[in-house]
């Protein structure tokens, strides 16, 4: 800028702070319409400075500026905060230094103890203020973003004729808050600018950048000052939790809270408005917190192919997930945590991060080695038998036998001699050497009765025996056979309206039902990624293949409904391996159940168009363009991105025939 420019910035600085302190002699004398567009929160300060603080507008302040051996004073209390800050100070003024910005970190009292700023500006940073060892308290230097922040206990920017001293006018400044565990403020983030553009507005990426570094720091505080604790991690994305999670809870082994970061105070604080019985003095602790047991928090085994380990809770009214930071030298209590959540291969694999198939599964384990008969409800298709085995191969009878018997399945006039056996000669068209029945070859292990609610009434009056004397009378013989068997039985059907109609007794209900045991449907489960990716390798290892499964064709498997849960969805990926013609799996080779009415559209440039509706599903759409061109396959295979074999299959999946053809082969 050549001299003479300079010298009119003077002037029009000198008439602004001139009007500037008009304004503000007005407020002391009472004229409140001086204030007339300031934002609520500067109007506060003003008038704090004015009728508090008693400083004069006309008068402004001199910068204030400790001796070495005073801002050590200010330095030494906060040393820990600083050892943990410099990171986090390095690398924001490392995004700020080019934009003309200095970064300031003050304590409480709102001294600079820390500071960046370019070497060249350092002339004019000191007498602005802009420098370590700067006073910034608001009842010394007036309304800053500094002073307002400690103030008011939150994120502020001051931008230039809002700062309450004149010879600050030409700054903008924006801060933000660093608290302790319990939530004081103890250290102010600042950084600021000796010229800026007019408009306040222009500041919105200092206030965001602020903000993220503040947090940043206030975090990486917490978990410095509670290394030595068991800390939980939270947030609402399962992504996050690990790298960033936003909500830190320090703990003590039994669970009690000692401490939390913002987020996580703030959790807090809506859980005892929920329940004011409830309060800090009354150690309230992280299973009342996350509706979870402590074996389940300090126990976190659910993992996915991500690799993330984390446990999904439910913490008023809103899901999280949790995961768990151990200290060094103190993972013994996490262990044996663990081992009281009994961690079992058969029965961890059955589900990912879940809350119904978590409590299920919890369950499970606790029932695995346990006599108790257990009745597995649920809808068809559900897993009712996959988890019946789990129990048994998770349990002490792992090496005996697991009959599984389905009552639907057995015709009535065969079911009794099925379950009971019965000798030589029992009854015409049996064995000539007779046959033990399903129940004794159990003896051991385990018997699962699955669909239990279609067994006919006069057999489960002989069941009922069995259960109570834990004997079985085979058809045509005179004394018992003692047998040792665990009984898991499943149904789909109501059991209730069975006893209400008379077609289930009531005593055998009670006796099949010592422990319940219910599967949610597919369609409700929060982990489907992770069961459809099981069932997709289970089945590439039975075939010996190795087939990619495309996103599109995830996400179609993702939206489906799942009415036959996870019996129709093995089912539809076994179709789609059996008819795959390429080495991945697309939409298109789903069964048109799983298009759900939308098919993506492939230009013939090769990029894809947003999903759009096709009335009557992906087959009218098909036929449309087959007509349109003729019949013309391989037009119609580029137009969609695939091949014709491709096109040729679908079209014989939805008997789709040329008028000039009687078949297609």
């Amino acid at each position: 800028m050549s001299d003479t420019g300079r010298a009119e910035a003077n002037v029009a600085l000198h008439i602004e702070q001139r009007q500037h302190i008009e304004t503000l002699i007005q407020l002391s004398e009472g004229r409140d319409a001086a204030l007339a567009g300031c934002r609520e929160v500067i109007r506060r300060s003003w008038q704090r400075c004015v009728g508090e603080y008693r400083l004069d507008p006309g008068r402004p302040r001199p910068v204030r500026v400790l001796s070495q051996q005073a801002l050590r004073d200010h330095q030494e209390p906060v040393d820990e905060l600083l050892h943990v800050a410099r990171a986090g100070v390095d690398r924001l003024y490392g995004q700020i230094a080019q934009l003309g910005y200095v970064l300031l970190l003050t304590d409480r009292r709102g001294i600079t103890v820390e500071f960046r700023g370019q070497r060249e500006q350092d002339r004019a940073l000191r007498q602005a203020g802009l420098y370590l060892g700067a006073d910034w308290d608001e009842r010394y230097a007036g309304t800053c973003a500094v002073g307002t922040c400690l103030h008011d206990g939150q994120a502020i920017t001051c931008h230039q004729s809002e700062h309450f001293d004149a010879t600050h006018i030409g700054l903008t400044c924006t801060a933000a808050p660093i608290t302790d565990p319990q939530g004081q403020v103890i250290a102010v983030l600042d950084i600021s600018a000796l010229q800026s553009p007019r408009s306040r507005e222009s500041q919105t990426f200092a206030q965001a950048l602020v903000n993220l570094y503040s947090q940043m720091i206030e975090d990486a505080y917490f978990l410095h000052r509670y290394r030595n604790s068991l800390i939980l991690r939270f947030d609402t994305a399962r992504e996050f939790v690990h790298l960033n999670g936003r909500g830190l809870i320090a703990i003590e082994e039994d669970g009690r809270i000692i401490a939390a970061n913002g987020s996580g105070r703030a959790l807090i604080d809506e859980h005892l408005s929920r329940w004011p019985s409830w309060s800090p003095e009354r150690n309230l602790d992280a299973t009342q917190l996350f509706d979870a047991e402590i074996g389940d928090l300090l126990g976190i085994l659910t993992s996915r192919e991500d690799q993330v380990r984390a446990f999904r809770v439910r913490a008023n009214d809103t899901t999280c997930f949790v995961t768990l930071l151990e200290p060094r030298g103190r993972s013994q209590t996490v262990r044996t945590a663990r081992e009281a959540t009994s961690s079992v291969p058969a029965l961890d694999r059955l589900a990912a991060d879940d809350p119904s198939m978590h409590r299920v599964l919890k369950l499970s384990r606790r029932l695995r080695n346990e006599t108790v008969s257990v009745l597995i409800t649920g809808e068809t298709g559900t897993g009712k038998e996959v988890l019946a085995r789990a129990l048994h191969d998770s349990g002490q009878r792992a090496d005996g036998p697991f009959v599984a018997v389905n009552c639907a399945a057995i015709p009535e006039s065969l079911i009794e001699s099925e379950l009971f056996g019965y000798l030589p000669g029992a009854f015409t068209g049996g064995h000539r050497k007779g046959m033990r029945g399903l129940i004794q070859q159990a003896d051991g292990g385990t018997l699962f009765l699955d669909e239990i609610g279609d067994m006919p009434l006069p057999l489960q009056t002989r069941l009922l025996r069995v259960l109570s004397e834990r004997e079985v009378m085979p058809l045509g013989a005179e004394t018992p056979v003692k047998v040792d068997i665990r009984i898991v039985t499943a149904t789909h059907r109501n059991v209730a309206e069975l006893i209400t109609s008379g077609r289930f007794r009531e005593d055998l209900y009670y006796r099949l039902n010592g422990a319940q045991l219910h599967l949610p449907p597919l369609r409700e489960r929060a982990d489907r990624h992770y069961v459809i990716r099981s069932v997709y390798d289970a089945l590439l290892e039975e075939r010996g293949q190795t087939i990619h499964l495309r996103a599109d064709a995830m996400s179609a498997l993702l939206a489906h409904d799942w009415p036959g849960n996870i019996r129709q969805l093995k089912n539809a990926l076994s179709f789609a391996l059996a008819t795959i013609e390429n080495e991945e799996i697309t939409l298109y080779d789903l069964p048109e159940e799983c298009h759900n009415g939308r098919v993506p559209v492939t230009l013939l440039a090769g990029t894809a168009s947003p999903d759009v509706p096709v009335p009557g599903g992906d087959a009218k759409d098909l036929l449309d363009r087959l007509q349109r061109s003729a019949w013309n396959v391989s037009q119609v295979a580029r137009q969609l991105g695939v091949s014709r074999p491709t096109i040729y299959r679908r079209m014989r999946r939805h008997g789709l025939v040329p008028p000039n053809h009687q078949s297609m082969t």
